[in-house]
């Protein structure tokens, strides 16, 4: 609190009236009222004299703005109600609304997801029925965030949404009261060998509540890998209380260093411990990563590597270190600055220094200190986390870069034409309570729309392009069943990082073993990268 009173004070100095200011200003030096009676004298003459007319609010928002960009601090920033709203529900997984997902599919909003325990599962929605209709509104001919808008508010209050359902006549009109909805974070699943996979997305509020529970499903298992690609993090106090989850009680999970509260020209180190009693103590432990790992998520890797309960394996991560602290300003604003720094365990310092507009500096990987953990295992500290043993995700080939550079001159939406033909394949199987995913009829259909649409029928013939897409349409129809397991099994053909962790974990039983098996060079570490795997956008 006393540092948030602090912050407002120093910026509401701005806003005084220039009066006010001017019975202490001292013209002989710079201090503060002097360079805020400049700042206020200055905007009074643009107000006035400026060949463009600007509002009172339009100066003020600029200014608050060139004050945030000279910080130098490429995370700072100030969000409008309308921002915050959208980053809270970003953060938390949790937003407003029935517990649905949409999708544009054959230029009709189709619902695509029904969320367990939501008012539309409760009220009987149903994947596959076509909102026409949203209160008194006819929602034909809408987009997704056409009918998004439309269909979330305040929690408790009422929407009626209309739908047609395939095979009835008439719309179906259903009445339903908004509820919080949350997205978990969480997917997992066993995969061949008895090796249990967990996908973190973000740490969101309860994230470290849905681990703990994939943990408790996945118990019977030879090991637990847990993927944490593309995760951007979020909430620090949920990636402390899942470093607690593997390492437990008195162990030393991370620690911050800050402005002292009390001395602001001192800075202050705060270690945190863990807790609780470690949830998986006896098996072993892969973490992937990649270039986008970031935040929350490298705390949660950088403190199982330094204290040696997971082996990582992927790319260097994003090197996002810093305590970010977001104060209230007033009218529903809100401030989000940098106030400190986060740490290993080990005393590795998280960051990599960037410029204002996000892009790294150069660095000397040559002078990069290195730490040694319990075991005797050598971790550079150079910012972000380096993995254990390096591979390299997926990329496309010459042949894939081909197919997407035509899809774009022609204006074919791949992703979109892959969304329709998946959900109609996915529902068709489910209706018929067939097995399987992508027959040949399926897939010559797919091609040959694709073909109408404008792509070279020379391409779409050619061996590796027929493979990509009936990957990328194996993987989709998969993920529209539900078949976890199913869909990380296929996305696996063309993802070296997760195969190099399944081979690594059916060699090993312990975590010693798993280390010296890295160490060795077990796994397909150095197969040149090809297609786009699960590090791409199929994620």
């Amino acid at each position: 609190m006393a540092r948030r009173t602090l912050l407002l004070l120093s910026l509401g100095a701005l806003a005084l009236p220039a009066p006010a200011l001017a019975q202490s200003a001292d013209r002989g030096g710079a201090t503060t009222g002097n360079e805020a009676e400049i700042f206020m004298s200055a905007l009074e003459y643009i107000q006035r004299m400026h060949m463009q007319t600007y509002s009172d609010s339009t100066l003020w928002t600029r200014a608050l703005d060139g004050l945030i960009e000279e910080l130098g601090d490429p995370y700072a920033a100030v969000f409008t109600p309308v921002e915050v709203e959208e980053f809270q529900e970003e953060t938390t997984g949790s937003y407003a609304g029935i517990g649905v997902s949409i999708s544009q599919l054959n230029d009709r909003v189709t619902i695509t997801t029904v969320f367990r325990g939501t008012p539309a599962a409760q009220a009987g929605l149903l994947v596959g029925d076509v909102i026409v209709g949203v209160n008194q509104n006819d929602a034909s001919s809408w987009n997704t965030n056409m009918a998004s808008d439309s269909i979330r508010g305040p929690v408790g209050s009422a929407v009626d949404v209309r739908v047609r359902r395939e095979g009835m006549r008439q719309p179906m009109a259903f009445t339903l009261q908004r509820d919080s909805v949350h997205v978990p974070a969480v997917q997992q699943g066993i995969l061949p060998g008895n090796v249990g996979y967990i996908i973190l997305d973000r740490v969101a509020r309860n994230s470290a509540r849905e681990l703990m529970q994939a943990l408790d499903s996945l118990q019977d298992t030879r090991g637990i890998i847990l993927d944490l690609r593309r995760n951007p993090g979020g909430y620090l106090d949920e990636s402390l209380t899942m470093a607690d989850v593997f390492l437990g009680r008195g162990a030393v999970l991370a620690s911050t260093r800050n402005r002292s509260p009390t001395n602001p020209g001192q800075m202050s180190e705060e270690a945190y411990r863990g807790r609780m009693r470690p949830r998986v103590a006896d098996k072993p432990i892969i973490i992937l990563v990649d270039r986008y790992t970031a935040s929350a998520a490298e705390i949660v890797t950088g403190a199982l590597q330094d204290q040696d309960r997971a082996l990582v394996l992927g790319e260097r991560t994003f090197g996002k270190g810093i305590v970010q602290s977001v104060v209230d300003l007033p009218y529903g604003r809100k401030l989000r600055i940098t106030t400190g720094s986060w740490h290993t365990p080990l005393g590795r310092s998280l960051h990599r220094e960037r410029d204002a507009g996000g892009n790294l500096l150069p660095e000397n990987l040559d002078t990069v200190a290195a730490v040694v953990t319990p075991s005797g295992r050598s971790l550079k500290s150079g910012g972000g986390i380096f993995p254990d043993l390096a591979v390299e995700g997926d990329t496309l080939s010459l042949v894939e870069r081909e197919l997407v550079a035509a899809a774009n001159e022609k204006q074919v939406p791949l992703g979109l034409r892959e969304a329709e033909a998946s959900f109609s394949r996915a529902r068709t199987l489910r209706e018929t309570h067939q097995t399987g995913s992508v027959d040949d009829a399926t897939f010559d259909a797919y091609v040959k729309g694709l073909e109408a649409a404008g792509l070279p029928v020379e391409l779409m013939e050619r061996p590796e392009i027929q493979s990509y897409l009936r990957w990328r349409l194996t993987v989709a129809v998969d993920d529209r069943l539900d078949d976890f397991a199913a869909a990380t099994m296929a996305r696996t053909s063309r993802d070296p990082v997760l195969t190099s962790a399944l081979e690594l974990m059916r060699s090993a039983s312990t975590q010693t073993e798993l280390f010296t098996a890295a160490q060795a060079g077990a796994g397909p570490s150095t197969a040149a990268p090809r297609g786009q795997g699960r590090a791409g956008a199929e994620r």
